[in-house]
């Protein structure tokens, strides 16, 4: 997925790296080879930390940025290299590392200007590990709630935007799972499961792309199941929201045999019921 989105973000931050690069840099007669503990500047230590940023050598910036945290907790500095470090690890696809180093921070710095940057991240580290619906969607969850704060907690931020676009993203994709499964139960003739996973896509996710479907495939498992009278309601609700759609087209010739189209206009048997 791409990460274009941090063009401006990494714009800031080498304007930082510009401001950091004009202090005086002292004590550095130690050699940079050891592999014992040595204390440098902190100044010496972040802009190596940004060099090794701008490398795109994540592992050894977020080490890098870390560093500077260790060896001067006290510092402005430390501050910066905290969620700088989160960010190389999220450049690395370390999200658990990133997803580690943001809560602290958060827990930190709750009142930093930077706070609002720092929720949209951890929101995009659950985002980029979104997985196909085959497969477990608890990931999704937690970016689907993770990117809802953000918008809930700072609307008017920069980043805001974005997480709604991601918010719809991750609805739909979670109503994808649930079609998957009721796919799956149908498939196997287990029609009950199948309706209440189709269901729950026309009641939890109806602004998604999966409701027509959804609906037509409670009209095919209840008449699979014999109850004639469920699946034409749930084919005039079909015909009523999605009258153009081919999964309307489809119910219209389950329902009454005939392979013509149905009529465009909202009147007819199936509209007969509101």
């Amino acid at each position: 997925m791409s990460k274009a989105v941090f063009t401006t973000i990494r714009g800031a931050f080498a304007g930082l790296a510009m401001a950091v690069a004009t202090l005086t840099l002292s004590g550095c007669g130690s050699s940079d080879d050891d592999d014992n503990y040595v204390e440098r500047p902190v100044d010496l230590l972040y802009n190596r930390a940004l060099d090794d940023l701008g490398a795109q050598d994540y592992k050894a910036a977020a080490k890098g940025f870390e560093e500077v945290d260790r060896q001067h907790p006290y510092s402005v500095w430390a501050t910066k290299a905290q969620i700088m470090a989160a960010f190389a690890y999220y450049q690395s696809n370390k999200y658990d590392e990133a997803v580690i180093a943001l809560d602290r921070f958060i827990q930190l710095h709750p009142g930093h200007r930077d706070i609002p940057y720092a929720y949209y991240l951890k929101a995009l580290c659950f985002y980029e590990q979104i997985s196909d619906v085959g497969r477990d969607q608890r990931v999704t969850q937690q970016a689907l709630d993770a990117l809802a704060e953000v918008v809930k907690r700072f609307p008017e931020s920069p980043y805001a935007r974005d997480a709604r676009l991601k918010v719809e993203l991750a609805i739909d994709h979670l109503a994808g799972k649930e079609m998957a499964v009721g796919r799956y139960y149908q498939s196997n003739q287990q029609y009950v499961g199948a309706i209440n996973r189709y269901r729950v896509v026309i009641e939890r996710y109806q602004t998604t792309t999966h409701v027509p479907e959804a609906l037509h495939r409670l009209v095919e498992s209840y008449l699979s199941l014999g109850v004639k009278s469920e699946a034409q309601e749930a084919a005039a609700v079909l015909g009523y929201n999605f009258p153009g759609s081919e999964w309307y087209q489809d119910s219209y010739f389950l329902m009454t045999g005939e392979g013509t189209r149905p009529p465009d206009e909202k009147s007819g048997w199936f509209f007969g019921l509101f």
